[in-house]
């Protein structure tokens, strides 16, 4: 008897180093999804937001392009791909968590400071 393994959904913010040439970013994002794809998963939706300042400075580094990745994935997959991340030299910080949806746009309401 074969088990199937269970899917989720997850939603990954990768933050790749603004260091890298246009080629260079590409293949090191690419690696990534080839990671989600490698590990049995498929992609969803894929947000690409662009070069923007850090929060705070990472290992010398103050600004990283940001990628928002909606993906399905076997349950067992987000450990490899957890132990694979640390590998990945451009890859400045990442996260994955579940979600219920997958977000088709990207809008945020501004801070009333008042």
């Amino acid at each position: 008897m074969v088990r199937k393994q269970q899917k989720g959904l997850y939603e990954g913010m990768y933050i790749i180093s603004a260091t890298l040439s246009d080629e260079s970013r590409k293949k090191a994002f690419e690696k990534i999804t080839d990671g989600i794809a490698a590990q049995g998963g498929s992609i969803r939706k894929i947000h690409e937001q662009g070069r923007r300042k850090l929060a705070y400075e990472i290992d010398g580094k103050r600004e990283g392009y940001y990628y928002l990745v909606y993906f399905e994935a076997p349950t067992s997959a987000i450990i490899e791909l957890w132990k694979d991340y640390p590998l990945h030299e451009d890859l400045i910080r990442y996260m994955t968590m579940r979600t219920e949806t997958v977000l088709e746009s990207l809008d945020f309401k501004p801070l009333n400071l008042q």
